[in-house]
């Protein structure tokens, strides 16, 4: 839960501080005792306010670590940095475990979940930003494989990032029919080790994101290729617990700041490699 403190003076007598939850937000705050200062030195601003981003940590480009840094980076992690800057907030990048995201988000233990978050299809989940990426499901094949169409993966071994959007799209009534052809559907909950899987032997195909999939091919360029279908379209948004509008708002708020003034287009162009900025959604 984002909280904010607030010290007012009261008239002629004594100044004390009053700790209230501010802006329905959701991360936390930390401070001295504000009875023992200026009530103007105590106000409650928006910098007293920690963001607490929830990400997956492999799923590149979107948020991972960068082992140069050896800091937490990506497209969406440096759109919160910037949103953060200009309201003043200090962001907690928080690393979760896929699979308990809702468990998360529920909690209060993060106040978002900020990485290429399906929107499409959990519409009623949570409380959601506008769309922001347009996004493909794609099949991710071995360079040297003699899958061409998603019609050859009847037979073969598909894996998925556990709780992922491909594995939702996989398990839609849509795709029933080509699921019901794999020799079997697997789950990781990493995409990273997904790809080690296939580049082993182990499986056949990923089912993924499509620029998680560039991204793993940038940086083997000639292990991997993607089909060219595409198996399922959606869109991404910030995911917020569901009823903390406010919050949203906020966020909403300064983030059409940053699109309209280009900001979030040339943020996008440091991951052109990954078509992001042919992704983005601008309108």
């Amino acid at each position: 839960m984002m909280k904010k403190f607030a010290a007012m003076l009261l008239t002629g007598v004594m100044a004390i501080s009053l700790a209230a939850c501010g802006g329905a937000s959701g991360a936390s705050t930390s401070s001295n005792d504000a009875a023992a200062e200026p009530a103007a030195e105590a106000a409650a601003t928006d910098e007293d306010t920690e963001f607490v981003v929830g990400f997956d940590a492999e799923y590149p480009p979107y948020g991972y670590l960068d082992e140069a840094t050896g800091d937490y980076t990506g497209f969406d992690l440096e759109l919160a940095e910037e949103l953060c800057k200009r309201r003043g907030w200090t962001l907690k990048k928080q690393p979760i475990n896929w699979d308990n995201k809702d468990a998360e988000i529920d909690s209060g233990t993060i106040d978002c979940i900020w990485n290429g978050m399906t929107y499409t299809g959990r519409e009623a989940a949570y409380t959601w930003s506008k769309p922001y990426v347009n996004n493909s499901i794609v099949i991710a094949v071995l360079a040297d494989s003699d899958i061409q169409t998603p019609a050859d993966l009847a037979g073969k071994v598909v894996i998925v990032q556990s709780d992922s959007s491909a594995e939702t799209a996989l398990k839609s009534e849509e795709l029933a029919a080509l699921t019901g052809t794999f020799a079997d559907l697997q789950r990781n909950a990493s995409y990273n080790t997904c790809f080690t899987d296939m580049e082993s032997g182990a499986v056949d195909a990923v089912a993924v994101d499509i620029g998680v999939a560039q991204y793993q091919m940038r940086n083997k360029p000639n292990t991997f290729r993607i089909l060219e279908e595409p198996i399922s379209a959606e869109q991404y948004a910030i995911a917020f617990k569901l009823g903390n509008e406010a919050l949203r708002d906020q966020v909403q708020e300064t983030y059409d700041e940053m699109l309209a003034d280009g900001t979030v287009m040339k943020i996008a162009e440091k991951y052109a490699d990954d078509n992001l900025p042919d992704m983005l959604i601008t309108e």
